[in-house]
């Protein structure tokens, strides 16, 4: 049996690459759960590494952003223990009309090597945007976005590139009046955009610390040859038995737990506690 070096991060403390917030609901979690201390570094840029807005694009995946972020905050402040989180946007994967929020809480250890991530994916989002043609649209669209509780983003067009002005961070209704009436007096429409910050985004708050839970959990989830954080699925195959044939069907039948230490892999299935498909799911059977 291969073991790998005991990790330790009770009573350390570690730097959080953010600049909007985000220690308000990533510190509580660490301390409570793993004795993790956080610090923020002041005039710490993450903006640099992307914006919603896309004003400035992401390079990289999401977990490269995040990689990047701590890796500088590390260097800024000489911490060898590093944290950073990642979000991403879009339709959800199984229902594509339905927006939702992935995220992504990095931690990175110097000490041991060690690399987690923690994720969760919500539909508890209000990401959307739309163009309006007047206020009476900008202000409709600002109650489905939960405005003022949840900032938005004006701009003449969808396209930052070609945007001239970009209003971020609005959060009051007569703040939202007036940029939207002079936007429309100047290009006679206008793009209005949910502001995806996190200090302007409460629901976006949630996912983060929920990311954070999921961090905490997967350090605890070691792997039983080697002791290493993070044992966690790396796939889920199909092939659940049909209960009426027995055929497998594209339902999960088993999920594959991988080591990124040793390597060992150990097969769980019927992971879910379901060990026949309805036929319904069945390709011989619902045709």
């Amino acid at each position: 049996m291969i073991t790998a070096p005991s990790i330790t991060l009770k009573g350390r403390t570690a730097v959080l690459a953010t600049m909007h917030g985000k220690e308000q609901v990533i510190s509580p979690v660490l301390a409570a759960a793993l004795g993790v201390q956080t610090q923020v570094p002041p005039g710490f840029d993450s903006d640099r590494y992307g914006t919603f807005t896309r004003d400035i694009p992401r390079a990289g995946s999401q977990r490269d952003a995040a990689r990047q972020k701590a890796l500088a905050a590390m260097e800024l402040t000489g911490c060898d223990l590093g944290l950073a989180s990642e979000g991403a946007f879009g339709p959800d994967p199984a229902i594509p009309w339905v927006a939702c929020n992935r995220e992504l809480v990095l931690l990175l250890d110097r000490q041991s090597g060690l690399e987690l991530v923690g994720e969760v994916v919500s539909t508890a989002t209000n990401y959307g945007q739309t163009r309006v043609t007047n206020l009476r649209e900008a202000l409709q669209f600002a109650a489905s976005a939960q405005f003022p509780d949840h900032a938005l983003v004006a701009m003449p067009t969808s396209n930052p590139a070609t945007a001239a002005e970009i209003y971020k961070g609005i959060t009051e209704e007569a703040q939202l009046q007036t940029i939207v009436t002079e936007l429309l007096g100047r290009h006679g429409s206008l793009w209005l955009e949910t502001d995806m910050r996190a200090h302007l985004n409460p629901s976006r708050m949630v996912v983060i610390e929920q990311a954070t839970h999921n961090l905490v959990k997967k350090f605890h989830q070691t792997c039983p040859q080697c002791g290493w954080p993070g044992f966690d699925v790396v796939r889920r195959l199909p092939g659940l038995p049909c209960a009426d044939c027995g055929l497998p069907t594209a339902l999960t039948h088993q999920w594959i737990y991988r080591c990124a230490q040793c390597h060992y892999e150990r097969q769980v299935l019927y992971p879910e506690g379901i060990k026949v498909a309805d036929p319904g799911h069945c390709g011989l059977c619902n045709p």
